[in-house]
């Protein structure tokens, strides 16, 4: 104790505080399109809305902000920890937009050789024509057109959004994944006969396609949804799920809902997880120690919401031989559900969400969000920047963090 005391008596005058854990960083300046949220602000409310009124498809209003204030500074910091995150000068511009067809859905990779970026139309949306009626289709757009117009909020009509036509097609393109100089789409199928399927696609003209599996065992998949490869295997790892028949153009299921891993090198394809009820997205920390899967269970497709249901991200340790264990609940997501997912090069976990994308800290801390007020069902980092699929409507962010290594 002595000792103790003499040392406090010595550092203390010298402004060195012994027994203090750290020194607390001072904050940055908050950038001009940010805004800070305090959670205390609405901890308690003078009145809490029912189900029927407040729930996952609802954006959160609460007292001292509107929709309007929420989209006009759409980088949310829910923690310091986000400030490295979106840096000093974050940007996010809407490069196109459709009334009702919601053309900008999913399954969105960046191709580096050429600087540009796939995605897909939502296959099942009433409003797109697609289901049993036609496949939904494959776009593009040039990164360097987004680039040159990240300065402005507004950018329609600045960057050309072109179809890809993939042959054979890729019949309901869902998720997708950069593979070996190729892209990776899941085809969700259609009807009894076009079987969900794993399509391999040349990124240029001719956009040849290869089919890598399409069945398992001789059953069916029921709806494959999302893809992502195992940054040490470079295995590929899949969701099977049912939207296809939520949204009327696949037959019931023939198998649980659940996620296989393909092992192009022998063929062998096994289960890695199942106990969800929709699983979605999917993606692995930088290191491939963890693996990452969206639930989103509550949204039950044209049959509605059960919002009891799950509007989750699990996380697992991922093992030396590729298989899974220690399922931990990461995050729960308050608007709509989680559906795409992906990592920075930090850990920090991204997700699409009923009012734009939500991230996390490696440990499941809400540290911030890029509001769109509206819902992100996927996106994908390029570089120190992201495209962002929100249905009708799509953008580019350009902030601080970094996509991991594309393989």
């Amino acid at each position: 104790m002595a000792l103790a005391a003499l040392l406090a008596g010595v550092l203390i005058p010298l402004g060195l505080n012994p027994f203090s854990q750290r020194v607390a960083a001072a904050t940055p300046p908050l950038p001009s399109s940010a805004q800070l949220i305090d959670q205390r602000s609405f901890n308690v409310l003078d009145k809490v809305l029912p189900p029927s009124e407040a729930n996952a498809t609802t954006l959160f209003i609460w007292p001292g902000v509107t929709e309007e204030s929420l989209k006009a500074k759409p980088f949310h910091v829910y923690d310091d920890e986000f400030y490295e995150v979106i840096g000093s000068n974050p940007t996010l511009t809407l490069l196109a937009q459709s009334d009702k067809d919601p053309l900008f859905h999913e399954a969105v990779v960046w191709y580096p050789p050429t600087d540009e970026v796939f995605f897909v139309q939502n296959a099942g949306a009433a409003d797109a024509g697609t289901g049993l009626n036609k496949s939904a289709i494959i776009q593009k757009i040039s990164l360097a057109q987004a680039q040159a117009a990240k300065n402005e909020t507004n950018a329609v009509g600045k960057v050309d959004v072109i179809t890809v036509a993939s042959n054979p097609q890729v019949v309901n393109p869902n998720g997708a994944t950069y593979y070996k100089g190729n892209v990776v789409f899941a085809g969700e199928g259609q009807g009894d006969s076009i079987t969900s399927a794993l399509y391999l696609m040349n990124p240029q003209e001719p956009y040849n396609t290869t089919v890598l599996v399409n069945n398992y065992f001789g059953r069916q998949f029921s709806s494959l949804n999302d893809i992502a490869i195992h940054p040490r295997t470079k295995d590929i790892y899949f969701t099977d799920t049912l939207y296809g028949f939520l949204q009327d153009f696949r037959p019931a299921p023939g198998l649980r809902n659940q996620v296989y891993r393909l092992d192009e090198a022998t063929g062998a394809l096994t289960v890695v997880a199942d106990g969800f009820t929709l699983p979605n997205g999917l993606t692995f920390s930088p290191e491939g120690n963890y693996a990452y899967v969206t639930d989103t269970g509550a949204n039950h497709g044209l049959r509605g919401w059960n919002y009891s249901d799950p509007a989750s991200l699990y996380r697992f340790d991922v093992k030396e031989d590729g298989t899974w264990e220690n399922r931990k609940t990461f995050a729960y997501v308050p608007s709509g559900v989680p559906d795409g997912v992906h990592c920075d090069d930090k850990g920090n976990v991204y997700a699409g969400c009923g009012d734009g994308v939500h991230v996390w800290n490696p440990s499941g801390k809400l540290i911030g969000k890029i509001y769109l007020g509206a819902t992100s069902a996927n996106f994908q980092f390029t570089g120190n920047s992201m495209v962002i699929c929100a249905e009708t409507e799509l953008y580019y962010a350009t902030f601080a963090a970094t996509g991991p290594p594309i393989f």
